[in-house]
């Protein structure tokens, strides 16, 4: 072995250990690659193959690991399936499935590890049916799969929302994997979940033999995601009385995102008591979340006592205080936590951006608002997305400066959607101009023809103007195209117990007294009695 190759193999022995902490790129550029008189026979052997390879694939070097792909070839390292597997899923991680396919074409005698790995490829990549097809292709070299491998098709039904494919791959893995395979357990009940089959998801919960964390957050996620607040609750405190597995930041971000959706403050708080007695408090994710779910529930005081709880705040933390203070017309404050997101040294986003404007609308700061509009192009190179757009709209609109509103709306780099024309259209009927209220109306209704509100607003517009016969019209417009109004839907919390509302609705027994106080009430506000008509269902 020449000097030059035995360093090489030195190298490899002394920077390359199971826990990989050199740069693959700096060792790369140690060693003889480019050396014509080094025979690579010599010191790229299948242990170093593999463990550069493996440490290319982690770090995300691609480049890097085309020599080494094309040493493992002149080796003959490539048709190992070892090495080969290792080399898919360097290239996998890049996206190159291409490259990919070519070095799994390239090995003679593949085993089941390679063909999962090639199987997980397309899947990650967002290719169902080429991963899919690879299972076929195993299967018809006698290759039937494992734990490993449903798992990988199942996540691909989560990814592609395959909910009645996901149904027979869970048939199959009661035949092929034991109830005791937790990844395939827990790679089922995500999938239901992901494809909103809740009760399904449970069902495959309550049949694992043994669970995991991943499997316990794989359903109290799928509970959060879709309205299954309670349950996920229960289900964390199931966990937490069981002793093990213990819940992770996953699992509490996910219960505490879902006391958010629907406003419970008293489940939030009960969940920060458990955070406060495990230690989690300080955690960034967890954080976050308790900001999020004390803020929506009008508890802004906790919010800012949880953000000052976390030990590095990041930019979702901002984001959040920026929203947080934006949502309960908190200008200054919301305005203040943006300049400190700045003055910590973190680049805001369209979120930041968006939770300032905001603010700035709320509170009637045009100038500010426009400077800020304008940051985000100049200083900051962010494109403003339709949600920017809505914001300047609506600021400008309820400063009465419809013109300039008008003008950004028709300068906008892209086809005006339904949030901004109705927000446009909002401040014209505010101020009374009845001519670009038309405008706004006419474009609302064409680009969002089933939603029923654009008709109850063109409708409006015509009877402010006094157009009956155009009345008549939408009318019999909503009754030939079968558009009919959904119901208002409202909630809130009282004691343990989330009350909805909805409007049309007269069953509840005391709704006459209900609505009696409603009128009540909002003479209070408006000094006289409102115009509107008030009736809620009330659930327990």
């Amino acid at each position: 072995m020449s000097r030059q190759a035995g360093r090489c193999r030195q190298l490899f022995q002394t920077k390359l250990p199971a826990t990989f902490s050199t740069s693959a790129r700096q060792l790369l550029d140690e060693t003889p690659l480019r050396t014509t008189n080094t025979n690579p026979h010599s010191w790229f052997g299948f242990t170093t193959a593999l463990r550069l390879i493996g440490a290319c694939a982690r770090e995300g070097e691609a480049s890097a690991g085309e020599p080494l792909h094309c040493l493992a070839v002149k080796t003959g390292l490539s048709a190992s399936p070892f090495v080969g597997s290792s080399l898919v899923d360097l290239y996998s991680r890049r996206g190159l499935v291409g490259a990919a396919r070519s070095v799994f074409d390239d090995v003679p005698a593949r085993d089941l590890v390679l063909w999962n790995v090639m199987a997980s490829c397309y899947s990650l990549n967002g290719l169902g049916v080429e991963a899919f097809a690879a299972f076929e292709s195993m299967r018809k070299e006698g290759l039937f799969g494992d734990g490993f491998t449903l798992s990988i098709l199942v996540s691909t039904c989560s990814s592609m929302g395959w909910g009645s494919l996901g149904k027979q791959l869970h048939s199959l893995a009661t035949k092929l994997v034991p109830g005791s395979d937790v990844v395939a357990g827990s790679a089922i009940v995500d999938m239901y979940a992901k494809c909103r089959l809740v009760e399904d998801a449970r069902r495959a919960f309550d049949l694992m033999d043994c669970r995991n964390v991943v499997s316990w957050n794989s359903i109290v996620v799928g509970y959060g995601r879709h309205g299954g607040g309670k349950e996920a609750m229960r289900l964390l405190v199931r966990m937490i009385r069981g002793g093990r597995p213990k819940p992770d930041e996953v699992t509490l971000a996910s219960v505490l995102s879902s006391c958010a959706d629907s406003a419970a403050a008293g489940e939030a708080t009960q969940v920060h008591g458990f955070l406060a007695k495990g230690g989690y408090e300080g955690f960034t994710s967890v954080g976050n979340a308790l900001i999020v779910a004390y803020a929506r529930s009008g508890r802004i005081d906790s919010a800012c006592k949880c953000f000052r709880a976390v030990s590095r705040p990041d930019s979702v933390s901002w984001n959040s205080m920026v929203s947080s203070f934006a949502f309960h017309g908190l200008a200054e404050k919301a305005i203040g936590a943006f300049d400190g997101m700045v003055a910590a040294g973190l680049e805001p986003d369209g979120i930041a951006f968006l939770g300032v404007l905001s603010a700035c609308s709320h509170a009637g700061l045009v100038e500010q608002g426009w400077r800020y509009f304008a940051s985000m192009r100049e200083d900051y190179r962010i494109e403003p997305s339709p949600e920017h757009y809505t914001c300047l709209v609506d600021l400008l609109g309820r400063a009465n400066r419809l013109s300039e509103a008008y003008d950004v709306v028709r300068s906008m780099p892209f086809e005006p959607g339904a949030d901004v024309l109705a927000a446009f259209l909002g401040a014209c009927k505010v101020h009374g101009d009845t001519e670009l209220a038309e405008w706004a109306a006419e474009r609302l209704l064409s680009v969002q023809p089933e939603e029923p509100p654009n008709y109850k607003a063109m409708a409006n517009v015509y009877a402010t103007l006094g157009r009956w016969d155009d009345v008549a019209r939408l009318r019999k417009l909503m009754r030939d195209t079968r558009v009919r109004a959904i119901p208002g839907c409202s909630w809130i919390e009282v004691g343990d117990t989330v009350h909805t509302f909805l409007s049309t609705d007269k069953s509840h027994p005391r709704a006459s007294e209900l609505y009696v106080m409603l009128r009540l009430l909002a003479q209070v506000i408006d000094g006289v009695f409102s115009e509107c008509s008030f009736s809620m269902e009330i659930e327990a």
